[in-house]
């Protein structure tokens, strides 16, 4: 017998969250029919526990159940959704219920990604429920509810009154209502009648595919001016066209063109008064019977004899006029000699002339008959080859859904369904690029990079490329990707933000178009929802994006990629799994016999002992790349050319200073670094933000045309407000942290729980009016730079400005454009934008993070300075930077300034041996948070406690318990917090038989930061 293991998508609470228990008897009814069962763990992102409950599975399903499928289970008296996480032989309780259905015969996790989320729930001490959580696809949370199904109607059938037979009516036609839609009093009648019940079932998920109409022509392109006036509404006036365009004679009757037509003489004066007709008047004309040409008028009068002679010389009967005029003769006379028969007297009736031009006939019918937005549908079917959105035509033609019916009912387009796909990259155009020749440092790289791809398979060390910015690694990058995808593989690109993913994924998409998924928090439901599917289809085999990428379902996962592997950001810390994704593609890579590339200017200090020891092959790019030297030998002649001119270098001429390189390549120089002691320039008497050196840079960058970046470690205007009279400084009324000033709207706001209110003008403890703005932030540069360089264009690039969706991608183009030229910016602007205009990188305090109480804190400096300096110079117009601060001689801050990564390492390693911090121990932060500051401390001092008995008797060795302390922020959201640190070799391995852990607390294992 096989048993299924089955995770459901419901929280489940329990009394006593503080000891471990087996999986609860709820929900686990008596079925003597049972064949197979299904192990269930409950998705409970508060609960620890992560309960297992189980469910047989029927024999209809026996053979179409499988690990990683979506499912539906009943639970107590609902009916949920739940996730198939492994099979066995073994069942774990005597009687189960059965499953439900399968939601989705495709498996929503793959072999490898199942093994990833218990790892996951291993390591980082989190339910498993809660980690597969994170590959489902997005959306699919469905929810139970109630229904109302009709049943066999009773003989005889009970009374009903008007609503009863309503609703029972509408239950047979349809086969459900949900109960919530139903008037209780009716439902509950049906129900004691006996013909209807109630059933859980699931509603449908939040997002699912967007199918939107099509329309299609169905008559050949070149047959709809045929067609065209013939549509509309009927029109006397068009049908006069029609009939005059038609007539052989060009002058045919009134009467004759309004038999055909059908219509009286108004349309036909219309007509000539729009001038597209004339209305020939009524007209006698004169001519010689043909049985009369030959008679003798010798003994006629002379005038008659004119008349007659002159009616024999014209070819078509002449008007009375004319011949009056003609020969001279009188009325008289002429109606003498009409009375003696010679000559015949023809009476014409009023005629009509087409006056419009022939080619213009189409389109003054069309617009006769009111079909203008039908000729602009069919004419732009004409043009397209096969069906297209409905929603396109209504934008490109002034039709709408009456129009498209009409032209259907004529036969002449078809309207169907079609599934969309909402895809974020959708009108963005790339440049395609071939792959550029490697210079021998590349070549070197990338030789070792192929050896250890073609060992994959049998096992082979993941990759570390320790290169400079601007090194070629992204190179190197896309041509692992091009050997997965040559290999029929998929590939993950892992960025540390979704800043980074706009510009890596214009890389990506040049090299490899229509196969690239961008895959981040950013994009809407349906987004992510369709590039999900198109991702597990295999359409999509490249996946691009920040930490969340790493779950994205690739078909035959070959290469993952961890560009910057030293950020932070990759690190999950608002909510279990508290995760590293760097460590978590380590895990990907091992189970999917794929090769990890991880590349940085400034690795991880843990990240290079280890590469350093052997675990991970340390492959390096010391220098700059600038282009191969025939490319530069024509930017030369181009300068020398501007130069003789007159002209200033512009983007795209080489420097003066190129590094002599080796190989057929140039190499451009680091940026040079200018550190400015803050100290000095107090003494100077300059009490600007900027110091003088900065401000020279930054005017004659301007003067350049050139572009610069001012990088600030903090958001808003300022870091604090103060009473300069009392002291008192505002602080957030829910958390322990002061209120930031915002100039725009004049708002003091909290960066932790968003509570926001307007600057007060007076101090509320003493009433003062003396109240300041102090500390220093981008919204304050952003008024300085202005004030200071009025022809100075700014964009402030920070958590503030670019909440709403597309707002990254818009700063960017902005800034890439030149529609900017100073680019003031917190963190996002240090991380590998590569942006050929900037030639000034300006760090406003360098000091900002130096001295916070983390042991990672000089190493996130160094990093920041370094990574930031590396915008700058990225170009042949080279590269200065500027970085102020009052600790010039810091060891990080001079490193930085060297460009000396090696130095750094060695002095931090030394450091961290010495406090036996990472790599040296491991970590584990238990972070708690709960009301009260008794209660919370309690609370931190009880688990402290409880740690400490556990390592005593366990006799567990080198372990240390450091703590509890108030966190560094000790209240959020009224909310109280505390910090545990443990330090040992293995702290998971020391902390999960004490799991789980009280509520309130939370476990990061290998904590990026003790904040």
């Amino acid at each position: 017998m096989t048993f299924a293991e089955v995770i459901v998508d419901r929280p489940i609470i329990k009394r006593d969250q503080r000891s471990f228990g087996d999986a609860s008897d709820e929900g686990d009814i008596s079925y003597p029919e049972a064949v197979e069962l299904a192990a269930v763990e409950t998705f409970a992102p508060d609960n620890p526990l992560a309960l297992t409950f189980h469910y047989e599975i029927p024999p209809h399903l026996a053979d179409e159940i499988r690990p990683g499928q979506l499912v539906a289970v009943p639970f107590r008296s609902e009916q949920l959704p739940a996730v198939v996480v492994g099979l066995s032989e073994i069942a774990p309780v005597d009687y189960t219920r059965p499953i439900a259905a399968i939601l989705d015969p495709v498996p929503a996790l793959t072999p490898a990604q199942l093994s990833l989320a218990r790892w996951l729930a291993d390591e980082t001490l989190a339910p498993l429920a809660v980690c597969v959580r994170h590959f489902l696809p997005p959306g699919s949370g469905r929810k139970s509810e109630l229904v109302l199904k009709p049943v066999p109607a009773p003989t005889p059938l009970p009374a009903l009154n008007a609503p009863e037979q309503i609703l029972l009516n509408y239950l047979r036609q349809h086969g459900s209502v949900p109960l919530s839609e139903v008037e209780p009093g009716t439902a509950e009648a049906l129900l004691a009648k006996g013909l209807a019940r109630k059933e859980a079932t699931l509603t449908k998920p939040r997002v699912g595919p967007k199918i939107d109409r099509t329309v299609e022509l169905l008559i050949a392109p070149d047959e709809v001016e045929a067609v065209l006036p013939t549509l509309g509404h009927d029109s006397k006036q068009a049908d006069v066209l029609f009939a005059l365009a038609n007539f052989d004679d060009p002058l045919p009757g009134l009467a004759e063109v309004q038999a055909l037509a059908g219509c009286t003489k108004g349309p036909i004066e219309a007509l000539a008064q729009r001038g597209w007709v004339e209305i020939l008047p009524r007209q006698t004309r004169l001519a010689v019977p043909p049985a009369q040409k030959s008679a003798d008028l010798s003994l006629h009068p002379e005038i008659e004899q004119k008349i007659f002679n002159y009616l024999l010389q014209q070819p078509q009967p002449a008007g009375v006029e004319e011949v009056l005029a003609a020969t001279g003769a009188s009325r008289a006379a002429l109606n003498a000699f009409l009375k003696k028969g010679l000559i015949a007297r023809l009476d014409e009736p009023e005629r009509v002339t087409l006056t419009l031009p022939a080619a213009d006939l189409t389109e003054a019918v069309i617009e006769l008959r009111g079909a203008q937005k039908q000729a602009e549908v069919l004419r732009l079917l004409a043009d397209e080859d096969g069906p297209v959105w409905v929603g396109w035509v209504y934008a490109q033609t002034r039709a709408n859904l009456a129009i498209l019916k009409e032209l259907a009912e004529a036969n002449l387009i078809s309207m169907g369904d079609a599934r969309r796909w909402r895809d974020p990259l959708a009108g963005r155009s790339f440049t395609l690029e071939s792959a550029p020749t490697l210079s021998d440092e590349q070549e070197a790289v990338w030789q070792a990079v192929t050896t250890a791809w073609k060992s994959r398979q049998s096992g082979t060390k993941p990759i570390l490329i320790h290169g400079v910015t601007g090194s070629g690694k992204t190179e190197i990058y896309l041509r692992a990707m091009a050997a997965a995808l040559d290999a029929g593989q998929g590939a993950i690109m892992l960025v540390p933000e979704i800043t980074l993913a706009t510009q890596t994924v214009e890389r990506v998409s040049a090299r490899f178009p229509g196969q690239v998924a961008v895959w981040h928090s950013a994009l809407s439901p349906g987004e992510r929802y369709d590039t999900w599917e198109r991702v597990r289809n295999g359409e999509l085999p490249l996946v691009v994006g920040p930490r969340s990428a790493l779950f994205a379902p690739i078909k035959n996962l070959g290469v993952i990629i961890v560009d910057e592997e030293h950020e932070p950001a990759y690190k999950q810390r608002d909510r279990p799994p508290i995760f590293h994704a760097r460590d978590a593609a380590l895990e990907l890579a091992r189970l999917s016999r794929a090769l990890v590339i991880m590349g940085s200017a400034t690795p991880d200090v843990v990240t290079y002992r280890r590469a350093e020891r052997g675990e991970y092959q340390l492959l390096t790019l010391p220098n700059r790349i600038l282009a191969h030297t025939k490319h530069v030998a024509v930017q030369q002649a181009v300068a020398r050319r501007m130069k003789a001119e007159g002209g200033r270098m512009k983007e795209g001429n080489p420097p003066s200073s190129f590094i002599p390189h080796p190989s057929s390549f140039v190499a451009l120089p680091l940026p040079q670094v200018e550190v400015v002691d803050l100290r000095e320039e107090l003494k100077a008497g300059n009490r600007s933000i900027f110091s003088r050196a900065l401000q020279d840079g930054i005017r004659e960058t301007l003067r350049r045309e050139e572009q610069v970046i001012l990088f600030l470690n903090r958001r808003g205007a300022a870091s604090f407000v103060i009473c300069r009279d009392c002291g008192y400084v505002l602080r957030c009324p829910r958390c322990d942290t002061t209120l930031t000033y915002h100039s725009s709207g004049e708002l003091v706001m909290c960066h932790y729980c968003g509570h926001r209110t307007e600057t007060p003008h007076h101090c509320p403890e003493c009433g003062s009016d003396r109240i300041r703005y102090f500390g220093l932030g981008t919204q304050r540069v952003e008024e300085a730079v202005k004030k200071m360089f009025p022809q100075a264009q700014t964009i402030r690039w920070d958590w503030d400005t670019t909440r709403k969706q597309g707002s990254h991608d818009v700063f960017l183009q902005h800034f890439m454009a030149g529609r900017a030229n100073v680019m003031i910016g917190t963190q996002m602007v240090a991380k590998g934008l590569d942006l050929p205009l900037v030639t000034l990188v300006g760090v406003i305090s360098a000091d900002t993070a130096l001295y916070l109480p983390d042991f990672r804190a000089a190493e996130r400096t160094f990093q920041l300075l370094m990574q930031v300096a590396g915008r700058a110079g990225r170009s042949p117009l080279g590269g200065r930077v500027i970085i102020q601060t009052y600790n010039p001689d810091q060891v990080a801050i001079e490193a930085a300034s060297q460009h000396d990564y090696i130095g750094f390492y060695q002095t931090e390693l030394a450091f961290r041996q010495e406090q036996r911090y990472p790599p040296f121990k491991r970590l584990a932060l238990l972070m708690y948070s709960g009301p009260g500051p008794e209660r919370s401390a309690a609370d931190a001092y009880r688990l402290a406690e409880r740690l400490r008995l556990h390592v005593d008797r366990q006799g567990l060795p080198a372990v240390e318990i450091i703590g509890p302390t108030p966190s560094y922020v000790q209240r959020v959201r009224n909310q109280f917090r505390w910090h545990i640190l443990l330090r040992a070799h293995d702290p998971a391995a020391v902390l999960r038989p004490l799991l789980p852990l009280p509520q309130g607390w939370r476990v990061d294992i290998d904590p990026v930061t003790l904040l």
